[in-house]
C-alpha cells in the first residue's frame, strides 16, 4: 500500500510595511509553526554580496530579482524551503510565509499548494504603521527617517502588485487596537483553519 501523501497547510501574510505581518509571524512561532521569512531571502542575498542591510539595498536587490526571475522570484524561492518541512512532518504540517509583497507571489503559491493556501492580509492606517516602523529598529528599516521616505518603500511595494494580493484575501485583521489583541485573533485564524491538520 502506498504511503499516504503528507498534507501541508500554508499560510501567508500579506500587507502595507509595519501593518504587522512580523508580528503575526511571531504568534505562529509561539504555537510552534514553522515561519518562512520571505524578506530572509533578500537579506541572504545581500549577505552573500556583501552588502549592507539597508532598505535602498534591499529594494534594490528585490528589484533585480523580479527583473531577473519574474515578479514571483521570491514565492519561487520559498516554495523549496516549505516543501522541505514534509520531510520530518507526522500527519501533516503547517507553515506560515512572512512578507508577501505582491500578486504575482499569490499567484505561485495558490498553483503550488491549491487550496491548502490561505492568504490573511494585515493591515492599519499609514500614520500607526508609520509610527511602528520608526519604533521597531530593524536593519532594513534605519534609513527610513522620513515619512515621506516610508511613502516611498510603500509605493515601491505597490508596484510589485501588493494592492491586488491584498484583494486576494482569505481574511482581513485590522491592526489597530492592542498588541494582545491583534496576536488573540491571528491565534484564532490560525487554530481555526489548522483542526485539521495539527493544531
Amino acid at each position: 500500500m502506498a504511503a499516504r501523501e503528507i498534507q501541508i497547510l500554508v499560510f501567508a501574510f500579506v500587507g502595507p510595511p509595519a501593518a504587522g505581518k512580523t508580528e503575526a509571524a511571531s504568534v505562529a512561532k509561539e504555537l510552534g509553526i514553522p515561519v518562512i521569512t520571505m524578506g530572509e531571502v533578500i537579506r541572504a542575498e545581500l549577505r552573500k554580496r556583501g552588502l549592507p542591510l539597508n532598505d535602498k539595498n534591499a529594494g534594490r536587490i528585490a528589484n533585480e530579482l523580479r527583473a531577473r526571475e519574474g515578479m514571483d522570484a521570491i514565492a519561487k524561492r520559498c516554495i523549496p524551503r516549505i516543501k522541505a518541512r514534509k520531510k520530518s512532518a507526522g500527519k501533516g504540517i503547517v507553515v506560515v510565509v512572512d512578507g508577501v509583497r505582491g500578486i504575482a507571489e499569490v499567484e505561485a503559491f495558490k498553483k503550488e499548494f491549491g487550496n491548502e493556501f490561505v492568504l490573511v492580509r494585515v493591515d492599519a492606517p499609514l500614520s500607526l504603521r508609520y509610527e511602528r516602523i520608526r519604533s521597531r529598529g530593524r536593519g532594513d528599516d534605519s534609513d527610513l527617517l522620513s515619512l515621506e521616505e516610508f511613502k516611498n518603500r510603500e509605493k515601491r511595494e505597490l508596484g510589485w502588485g501588493m494592492e491586488e494580493a491584498m484583494k486576494k484575501a482569505d481574511r482581513i485583521v485590522e491592526n489597530t487596537t492592542s498588541l494582545a489583541e491583534f496576536k488573540e485573533q491571528i491565534k484564532w485564524i490560525l487554530r481555526n483553519y489548522s483542526k485539521s491538520y495539527l493544531l
